[in-house]
């Protein structure tokens, strides 16, 4: 897995057109570049929401939101009902729940001998579907926050980054994307 991001790093250079950039390379397993770059983008996302986590207090964001239509409920293992929760706690939640799937060695294999599950494409597309809800929430509330902190370039590249793979393998269904769907489409440069 260390040469695949090593790999997966390196076709990231600034004149890289970032759909090719994201594409299997010939020969690789797909699993294992799903598994790379989702420990990627689950650490470019914890550490983007961190920049504005203070920010994300109880009262202000009582729930898991990207505008007022948009309302994310949390469920898990543990908590077979949708629940309403804080946006912190949905956020904290979520990170616990990804690094509980990174550190379970069925899920997320790290000896090359032992395969992915056969259910490993429906667990990735949760944890991308949930992830997105991380920058729809940033981006609706706390888009000047980042501004404010100059750190409006990281945000972009990272999600634009993120939009593409997603695209390429088809991880989110088309309907999440919704309350991004103006800057999505922005881009992709693709009408959805």
């Amino acid at each position: 897995m260390e040469s695949l991001y090593k790999q997966a790093k390196a076709s990231l250079g600034i004149s890289t057109n970032l759909r090719t950039a994201v594409r299997l390379p010939p020969g690789e397993d797909l699993n294992e570049w799903l598994a790379v770059h989702t420990i990627d983008f689950f650490n470019q996302t914890n550490l983007l929401f961190g920049s504005i986590e203070e920010f994300v207090d109880e009262e202000t964001y009582p729930e898991m939101t990207a505008g007022p239509q948009y309302v994310y409920l949390w469920a898990d293992d543990k908590t077979k009902k949708p629940t309403s929760v804080p946006a912190r706690k949905y956020v904290d939640l979520l990170f616990t729940w990804i690094q509980g799937k990174f550190d379970d060695e069925e899920i997320f294999p790290t000896s090359v001998d032992k395969p992915f599950p056969k259910d490993f494409r429906q667990i990735i597309c949760k944890i991308y579907t949930r992830l997105f809800r991380v920058f729809a929430h940033i981006y609706v509330h706390h888009f000047h926050r980042i501004q404010e902190l100059d750190e409006e370039a990281h945000l972009n590249a990272v999600f634009k980054h993120f939009l593409f793979f997603i695209d390429e393998f088809d991880l989110v269904d088309k309907r999440e994307l919704a309350p991004l769907q103006t800057l999505v489409e922005k881009f992709l440069g693709k009408k959805e």
